[in-house]
């Protein structure tokens, strides 16, 4: 057994709500380990699913009659969730109901395992459909294709009026109402869709927690017919037949397997108490383990770096694997990868390193052919990846393929090419920069939510996977043995303590044994986390993820204009008098700028010297705007390090703008002048206005200061053309 798909059935036995004895599990899949007289057709090893009582076990004992091979590509979880749900939903809707095009069916509890395949079958014949669910589930249901008039709630019998209005509506036959009810709801909810069925309608009954006398049924809906059944009770020959009828439709593409949630069969408790809340979309199904890694290969990408080569010796050390395949671009040419290999020989591992670029669909393939079949592949561990930061506007097409193929690229043919195997451990090396976000790390942010969305994708499939966001690692490695102590510092800045690699190790077990798709092994900086709460959001503030852990302080919302939330130091800097609040700013600047670099004091940061010749690059330039929008309360462009580009031109340029009553005319006028390009809108008006205001002041200041030379109005026989010109702009009013 690998997989067993629980039904409410399952649920009310462990409640004692049926009789004690019932068998767990009914939907099964698993590999055929053995075959008795006349079970044809089959050999040890085929991958098998279908219908057998008490499948929550180890081993199961099945009718020859009601198993099927596995098709293609699907998980052992999907193929648990097919055979129950759908045989009930076909034989209900077609066998009993006789539901045929035109008609119209309520499906109950239609985001279930039988309500989400019955829907299927339903839209298959051709009937307009109807269906409940919680309102928590109705997305499942919009995203199957039903409109808001077909989708009603379950926790109520408001349904019944709904239904009534939507099918009533133009007042012509057939009359409102349904004439098929697929039902699992109990009490009122059965007397409501009765209501809703006039006479020739079929009331199919898939529960058993109240089930009704078909004459009481007659008595108060004449003419309708009232039809229970339960599967199990059904002669295995019939249902085997209607599998084989359900089977054929999927072969034609006609349905598809259900979104399942999967437990391991250790958290059976759990798993039954997400059913009996009613949580589940699809089917919930419990997973049994294969063999386990250490039986059989585990591939690691990556397996030479700094990270990939630990994992690699604490496999071995801590979960018994004996065999590793460890890839890499260069492979046993690798440095160290000599040394490695010998190490973990000497460990009692038999060990291939091989040069393999797993985003090569092709040559990935090749490799994972190449595997023995005495020891299978049983895990995967996708360790690689690269780095290439840049600015938003510096990405590239090429930066950003650069970093997602050796992530997205490679991961996804990892998903692929490896679907169809018995895997224990698939696991991928995200990042937590996917999730907090991380300064000029777009493109690697990207592949790791790539990375993040494929376990999600993988476990709704019951396939095994889990991403493992990592935080900042101490050791220097391949992707970040480039990064200068000032890159590591704004790193730490962010709330993450760089972690050792025991330390690592350690969460790695621990996120295996957690059980959950998606975790990020990241120690956290309680206090640098309160400091970015306390800095405001100027600094770009706490990631969104990790808010609820600090208290940031209160703060006040300007109603408009360029400011932002001011704290009281920069309403102190703005109250300072000019040179005053030049000098302060000036030491603000250079305080942030060793922050910045990773220096302790700002005691070598000189004032005149340009921030390029210090070490600044677009990266540490957008952290010092954001550090200096949050001292002062000035929302700063981006390019504010390189417009001024000293500490004391940049000191200069907040002092303007903290108090801008100070300005003089002629800053005024410059600032005016800066905002204006040929493209603005006006410009030939504006140019030509200007042009006469520097006509008009050249002769002002030529002008004697008793008025003498200056041309009468109409001596014009006198004038210049120079100043004839003039006059004639002025009358015409071009200044």
């Amino acid at each position: 057994m690998r997989a067993a798909g629980l039904n409410f059935r399952d649920v009310l036995t462990a409640l004692g709500m049926v009789p004690v004895g019932a068998p767990l599990g009914t939907e099964v899949a698993g590999t055929v380990v053995e075959t008795g007289p006349g079970a044809d057709g089959f050999e040890v090893g085929d991958r098998v699913f279908g219908l057998a009582p008490g499948a929550v076990g180890p081993l199961a004992v099945a009718d020859r009659r009601l198993i099927a091979r596995m098709p293609g590509g699907w998980s052992y979880a999907e193929a648990a969730g097919v055979p129950a749900v759908f045989t009930t939903a076909y034989y209900g809707l077609v066998e009993l109901a006789g539901l045929r095009r035109g008609e119209r069916v309520l499906i109950h509890s239609g985001a279930g395992g039988v309500g989400m395949a019955a829907l299927q079958v339903a839209r298959h014949l051709g009937a307009e459909v109807f269906a409940t669910a919680s309102p928590g589930k109705w997305g499942a249901l919009r995203a199957l294709g039903l409109d808001a008039d077909h989708i009603a709630s379950s926790r109520t019998t408001g349904f019944e009026q709904q239904v009534l209005d939507v099918t009533g509506r133009g007042g012509t036959a057939p009359a409102p109402g349904v004439d098929v009810v697929l039902n699992s709801l109990t009490g009122e909810f059965i007397d409501a869709s009765l209501r809703l069925l006039s006479a020739g309608g079929r009331f199919v009954e898939m529960g058993i927690a109240d089930l009704r006398a078909p004459e009481d049924i007659a008595a108060v809906r004449p003419g309708v017919a009232y039809r229970p059944f339960e599967l199990l009770d059904m002669d295995p020959d019939r249902v085997g037949d209607v599998l084989t009828r359900v089977l054929a439709l999927f072969e034609q593409g006609v349905l598809s397997p259900l979104p399942v949630t999967t437990w391991d069969v250790s958290r059976a408790p759990a798993a039954f108490r997400h059913f009996g809340q009613a949580r589940q979309v699809g089917k919930v199904v419990l997973t049994l383990p294969p063999r386990t890694a250490r039986e059989g290969t585990v591939l690691i990408t990556g397996g030479t770096g700094t990270l990939g080569s630990a994992l690699a010796r604490h496999l071995v050390t801590e979960h018994g694997v004996r065999h590793l395949l460890l890839t890499g671009r260069r492979g046993p040419e690798a440095p160290g990868a000599s040394g490695l290999r010998s190490e973990l020989e000497e460990l009692g591992a038999t060990v291939r390193i091989a040069a393999c670029d797993a985003a090569d669909r092709e040559s990935l393939a090749g490799l994972l052919a190449s595997v023995p079949s005495g020891q299978p592949l049983t895990g995967v561990v996708h360790a690689a990846g690269v780095l290439d930061d840049g600015v938003l506007a510096s990405l590239t097409p090429e930066k950003v393929r650069a970093v997602l193929r050796p992530k997205a690229d490679a991961a996804w043919n990892l998903h692929e090419l490896t679907r169809d195997l018995d895997l224990s451990l698939f696991v991928l090396f995200s990042s937590a920069s996917g999730l907090l976000g991380g300064a000029g790390q777009g493109n690697y942010a990207a592949a790791n939510v790539f990375l993040d969305a494929l376990a999600g994708h993988r476990r709704a499939r019951g396939l095994p996977a889990v991403s493992l966001a990592w935080g900042m690692w101490e050791a220097a490695s391949g992707m970040t043995g480039h990064l200068a102590g000032a890159d590591r510092a704004r790193i730490a800045r962010g709330g993450l303590v760089p972690m050792s690699v025991p330390e690592g190790l350690a969460l790695f077990d621990a996120a295996l044994a957690d059980g959950r798709p998606l975790l990020v092994p990241a120690p956290l900086d309680g206090a640098g986390l309160r400091a970015l709460a306390e800095a405001g959001p100027g600094t770009g503030g706490v990631p969104a993820v990790l808010r609820s852990l600090v208290r940031a302080p209160a703060v006040r919302r300007a109603a408009s204009g360029a400011r932002v939330p001011a704290s009281s130091a920069a309403q102190g800097l703005a109250a300072l008098g000019g040179p005053e609040r030049t000098q302060a700013l000036l030491t603000l600047v250079r305080e942030q700028v060793a922050a910045v670099l990773g220096h302790l004091t700002a005691d070598d940061i000189t004032a005149d010297r340009a921030f390029k010749e210090i070490g600044f690059d677009s990266l540490t330039a957008v952290e010092l705007r954001n550090r200096i929008s949050a001292a002062t309360g000035l929302r700063l462009p981006t390019t504010t390090v390189f417009d001024f580009p000293t500490p004391t031109a940049l000191a200069e340029r907040l002092s303007a703008l903290l108090a801008p009553e100070e300005r003089t005319d002629a800053g005024e006028l410059e600032r005016l002048l800066e905002s204006v390009t040929v493209d603005s809108e006006g410009f030939h008006e504006l140019r030509e206005r200007l042009r006469a205001a520097l006509w008009r002041w050249d002769e002002q200041a030529a002008e004697p200061a008793d008025g003498a030379g200056r041309t009468p109005d109409g001596d014009l026989d006198a004038a210049t053309d120079e100043e004839l010109f003039r006059a004639l702009d002025e009358e015409l009013g071009a200044s």
